[in-house]
């Protein structure tokens, strides 16, 4: 069962919150995060470092700023490493 938590970010001197869900698959997980409507999973690589997974169409509909990404791949690491 998926776990819902808010993900909050210092991001252009502010705090962001994010709605979040954990979903755990047999050994593994992913991450979604809810970020201005559009979801994007962050999983783990081999190094255990976050990537973000995104579709080109959730791509296209709205420009997704790298540096928030950055931001929040990050704090994910602080949380779960």
């Amino acid at each position: 069962m998926p776990e819902s938590f808010l993900l909050s970010v210092q991001y252009k001197n502010e705090e962001k919150q994010f709605e979040s869900e954990l979903r755990v698959f047999g050994y593994t997980h992913k991450i979604a995060v809810n970020v201005n409507g559009i979801e994007i999973i962050f999983e783990p690589d081999e190094e255990r470092n976050y990537r973000a997974v995104l579709t080109e169409p959730e791509i296209n509909k709205k420009k997704i700023d790298i540096e928030l990404l950055r931001l929040i791949t990050e704090e994910l690491e602080s949380s779960f490493k």
